[in-house]
């Protein structure tokens, strides 16, 4: 066999596995979704937790891909949102905005993944910021739907995540860092 016969063996198999894996993330986001306790108008998932991890684990490129399949997938009706939902009514809804921040959110944090080897104190660094403009991107659109004011939404929207969304980001930031060493992607 050629070297470029090979070199071309190589570049396809690379290819496939980055779409395996792209594809695999943004079902275990899907997966992740279902788990929802609903409480008041947003419900707690482990969206936010699959969103770190795919990003953490599969960096800028793929970790966003794997994040916009996933909502792409929700718009056009497959039900991979919380509550076993989808369509372009969930996403123009109140909680719409906070799936479309899982879009900024996986880009920062696939950023400073490939920027800093996925080491676990910039990525914890990283989550917590793209959470925030997770919960910026939601809570602007959830006051305009909804036409609460600022306080009211933080109180409804916010404040009830901090705590549950701090240990899935910690468990994400433990588990992409041990992974990470275990399994080169």
């Amino acid at each position: 066999m050629s070297a470029q016969t090979q070199d071309k063996n190589n570049k396809t198999r690379s290819a496939v596995l980055d779409m395996v894996l792209t594809a695999v993330f943004a079902a275990i986001i899907a997966v992740c979704s279902i788990i929802s306790i609903p409480v008041g108008e947003v419900p707690v998932t482990l969206q936010t937790f699959a969103v770190c991890l795919a990003a953490a684990m599969l960096g800028f490129k793929r970790g966003t891909l794997s994040v916009l399949i996933y909502v792409l997938l929700g718009a056009v009706g497959v039900p991979v949102f919380a509550g076993m939902t989808g369509g372009i009514g969930i996403l123009s809804g109140p909680t719409g905005g906070y799936i479309i921040g899982f879009i900024p959110a996986a880009v920062i944090i696939g950023l400073a993944a490939d920027r800093f080897q996925r080491k676990a104190l910039p990525l914890a660094i990283a989550m917590v910021i793209g959470v925030l403009v997770c919960y910026a991107v939601g809570t602007v659109w959830f006051m305009v739907v909804m036409k609460w004011g600022i306080v009211e939404t933080l109180m409804v929207c916010v404040v009830p995540f901090l705590i549950p969304d701090a240990v899935k980001i910690a468990v994400a930031v433990l588990l992409s860092n041990r992974l990470s060493k275990a399994i080169k992607l």
